[in-house]
């Protein structure tokens, strides 16, 4: 059984130890800040869709670096409504993204699906496919393609206001 002054000395010691850990993520986060700031926007497209009693409006930022921010709000007729940023690229003519999202007003908890959308006609079709998680991530499964067929959220694009 461990004494409380060998508890102590072992939370300092823990402390301690992670001291360089805390100051080296708080040195890559102002790095990504410098770079972001940088990075500035070249192109903003909203995009609205509705299906049944569900809608959805999507805010695509596109930098000058080619990665792509936003913002994205599905209200479904008969649950809460999730909200949240996108982020992510297309590659060729798909837009593959993170959503980082909260539902209904609970804003403690935050969930974070991969989206993918065609574009099309311009329009931004939402894809559906297969998803799996590794170490708390989740991926579209590779090698599995994603139905643009089988989405129910078609996005006309809209005047931003």
């Amino acid at each position: 059984m461990l004494k409380t002054h060998d508890m102590k000395r072992n939370f300092i010691y823990l402390v301690l130890a992670a001291l360089p850990f805390a100051y080296a993520c708080n040195q890559n986060k102002s790095d990504s800040n410098s770079k972001t700031k940088t990075d500035s926007v070249v192109k903003e497209a909203c995009y609205a869709a509705a299906f049944e009693k569900d809608s959805a409006a999507i805010i695509v930022n596109t930098m000058a670096s080619g990665k792509v921010t936003g913002s994205l709000l599905i209200k479904y007729g008969n649950k809460p409504q999730n909200n949240g940023k996108i982020d992510g690229k297309f590659s060729g003519d798909t837009l593959y993204v993170d959503y980082r999202f909260n539902t209904g007003k609970d804003s403690t908890r935050v969930f974070t699906n991969p989206l993918a959308f065609l574009k099309k006609d311009g329009k931004l079709i939402m894809g559906v496919g297969q998803i799996e998680t590794t170490l708390g991530r989740s991926y579209f499964v590779k090698g599995k393609p994603i139905n643009y067929e089988a989405g129910k959220f078609i996005f006309t694009e809209v005047n931003c206001k």
